[in-house]
């Protein structure tokens, strides 16, 4: 039988009312009437029901999270960010994972504001108008999360990747590369892939370089398209003396397929990235990378949520973390 409320006052001699006080940390309780009532509660084994406390407060005390890939690495480390600051603020969040495809992206973000969710954060991936209607008929408020959208109507926490990738190419420039190849993302993804593209190429520019055509190709993020994309570079003449990869997977593949040609990580080709996931030192060589903070981005996106969700005053809305370049072994001067 599930113990009820009227079963917890029953035992502890109370009214209902005041075990739902002790419940909800209503300070109105005397000290002995509290312990008298906690006691109740450990000898029936009560649980309070959260579906209708949520009913009676109108709050859930539960965030809905909307993750891109649930197996890479990197968004994982935002999400111990989100769920640590979560726990610190005492709300439950909720993951869901969308594959990267707008249709699910918007389905799950419909399903947790359909759930009650006291707030929404999204994470990654390309914000579309259909997310910006979704996100528009929410009543609760919304966090981009390692994203941000064009028109920035809603707040957001990111690095600046086009900087990041700007920063990275300049490092390969410094070193005397000048034949330097792109594995890229998708340019209709904002910013792993449009934004780290430009940085390439403003970099590239800077130094009176022009873009090579054959030297940029895209590739979908993981390690099977970075060995791709790498075959088709290493078939060119000249062939490119290093290789900037807008993800540690691509950059990875690269390194391997580099190695299966019986080449050498840097002396013949040297390898950068962006990201530095675990990955990158786990390598060998192990992966020079710019260094995005994620979990400083999940953490202070669920910072900004928690204000948001309590009204409080929010000074900025769109918030850049710092970058930072972490040479390592896959490069060296030319």
């Amino acid at each position: 039988m599930t113990v009820t409320i009227y079963d917890v006052a029953r035992e502890a001699g109370v009214s209902m009312a005041t075990v739902s006080r002790v419940v909800n940390n209503n300070p109105n309780v005397k000290p002995q009437t509290r312990k008298k009532v906690f006691e109740a509660i450990e000898r029936l084994g009560y649980r309070p029901n959260a579906v209708a406390r949520g009913l009676a407060s109108k709050k859930t005390t539960t965030v809905g999270v909307v993750i891109p890939d649930i197996s890479n690495s990197i968004f994982a480390e935002v999400a111990r960010g989100i769920e640590d600051i979560a726990n610190m603020y005492h709300y439950n969040i909720i993951l869901c994972n969308a594959d990267k495809k707008k249709e699910k992206e918007i389905r799950v973000v419909n399903t947790l504001l359909e759930k009650q969710v006291d707030g929404l954060l999204f994470m990654g991936g390309t914000v579309t108008a259909e997310h910006i209607q979704a996100f528009k008929t929410a009543s609760v408020p919304v966090v981009l999360c390692a994203t941000t959208d064009d028109q920035e109507q809603f707040p957001s926490v990111d690095i600046d990747h086009e900087r990041a990738a700007f920063d990275a190419v300049q490092a390969l420039l410094d070193m005397g590369h000048q034949e330097i190849a792109m594995i890229c993302g998708n340019l209709n993804d904002p910013s792993n892939g449009l934004a780290r593209y430009q940085g390439y190429k403003g970099a590239m520019e800077n130094a009176g370089l022009s873009v090579k055509e054959q030297y940029v190709r895209a590739g979908n993020y993981r390690y099977e398209s970075g060995m791709e994309v790498m075959e088709h570079f290493i078939g060119l003449s000249p062939r490119p003396t290093a290789v900037f990869a807008a993800t540690d997977e691509m950059a990875i593949g690269a390194i391997h397929k580099i190695q299966d040609h019986g080449l050498k990580v840097p002396e013949d080709i040297a390898v950068m990235s962006v990201d530095n996931t675990r990955m990158a030192s786990m390598v060998r060589p192990q992966l020079a990378a710019v260094a995005q903070p994620m979990y400083d981005i999940g953490a202070v996106s669920m910072r900004l949520l928690t204000k948001l969700m309590k009204n409080e005053s929010v000074e900025n809305m769109k918030v850049i973390l710092p970058h930072e370049l972490v040479m390592r072994n896959s490069v060296s001067a030319k």
